[in-house]
């Protein structure tokens, strides 16, 4: 291992076109994610709906070639040996000077926005087996994060407690439920014991709204018909909007407060924007007009001190992240490569890295680029 030990805390998989077929229980057989040959491109569904083209494992490093050939639709025949063997991903990490990695799904993501919350529990559960069994590979190397879906809570305790059982050391649920069901909801509160009592950080990753588009109306054949998260660029520019309204959500409501040893991370919201929001919670908190359900925390804590104990931040390329890290937290700060989607910084992660650090004492940078990522998912 080189001497900086770099672990990336957001990488993902793709799923094999058979992982669902294969895997999911009988009284969800037909109903599960398939791959679907379209003119332009290959499609996945489920119970009908247009999920994602396999796009997320065909543009790692175009970006650096020909921004013109980036693209939402291709063929399983492009995608990245390393997106789906082990073997394959060890080797492109190693090129890349990356020695660990949080692995998160891409299709998986997308599930989420299924109707049919068992449905989404059983896929979670196929998926699940699989990251089991791909992170086997090489443990000390590849940590797998298990999907839960929240929409019922005693079933969600069983799926982290099983997924504990099976060498997870971290879960991702929706970033976002709904304004009627949001993470301030006491009916939560189980799931959140659970995951404190079970050192499983909660990975609240860009694009796993339970509300996001459904789509239904896409009809197969019909590529013109795409999910406004992958053609609309500002729901891209604007998604931090859904993970500050939870984790606002969870501080004033005293999750972190109830549950002193949850974590929660942001993943691929940058992190630009945590002063400023860490900033108003405090004077929200301290200077506004109190109304008679806001909830008041013990002694002198502020949401800032939740904040820097509870919340943790993923960030690839931001440097305004890195010059306001005092403000954020050196500790809360934590770097991901995003391989082998299209922003992945792979193949060129050390001279991105290189520029993004320059100046950085080498203690913060070790801290950012390996060290919190190590102890936050246990790696040994």
């Amino acid at each position: 291992m080189p001497a900086l030990v770099i672990h990336s805390s957001d990488s993902h998989l793709i799923e094999e076109p058979t992982l669902w077929s294969t895997r999911i229980e009988k009284p969800f057989a037909g109903r599960e994610p398939r791959m679907i040959a379209e003119p332009t491109g290959d499609w996945f569904y489920a119970d009908g709906i247009r999920l994602q083209s396999p796009v997320g494992g065909t543009l790692a490093g175009i970006r650096f070639k020909d921004q013109d050939k980036l693209t939402q639709e291709t063929r399983w025949t492009e995608v990245v040996p390393g997106a789906y063997q082990p073997a394959a991903k060890l080797k492109d990490m190693d090129a890349d000077g990356i020695y660990g990695e949080v692995i998160y799904p891409t299709l998986g993501m997308h599930i989420f926005r299924l109707p049919d919350p068992r449905l989404i529990e059983a896929c979670f559960r196929a998926y699940n087996d699989h990251m089991a069994e791909f992170c086997s590979a090489a443990p000390k190397r590849l940590k797998g994060v298990a999907l839960i879906c929240l929409d019922d809570i005693p079933t969600a305790v069983r799926e982290l407690e099983r997924a504990a059982k099976n060498g997870f050391t971290s879960a991702m649920i929706a970033v976002y439920q709904s304004e009627e069901d949001c993470y301030e909801k006491p009916r939560y509160d189980p799931f959140w014991a659970a995951a404190q009592d079970l050192s499983m950080p909660l990975a609240l990753h860009i694009g796993t709204n339970r509300t996001a588009p459904r789509a239904t109306s896409d009809k197969r054949g019909d590529p013109s018909l795409m999910l406004k998260v992958l053609t609309n660029p500002s729901s891209y520019v604007t998604a931090v909007h859904w993970v500050q309204l939870s984790i606002a959500d969870m501080v004033f409501s005293s999750v972190f407060e109830r549950f002193p040893k949850l974590q929660v991370v942001s993943l691929e919201h940058e992190g630009g924007w945590a002063p400023y929001f860490i900033e108003q919670m405090d004077y929200t908190y301290t200077q506004r007009g109190r109304k008679a359900n806001w909830v008041r925390f013990k002694g002198s804590t502020r949401p800032s001190d939740f904040f820097r104990r509870s919340v943790s931040i993923s960030i690839q390329e931001d440097a305004f992240a890195i010059k306001s890290r005092d403000i954020i937290g050196v500790d809360n700060l934590l770097w991901g490569d995003d391989y082998p989607h299209a922003e992945s910084t792979y193949p060129h992660t050390q001279e991105i890295l290189a520029k993004m650090f320059a100046g950085v004492p080498e203690s913060d940078k070790a801290k950012i680029l390996g060290a919190n990522t190590r102890r936050l998912y246990r790696f040994s």
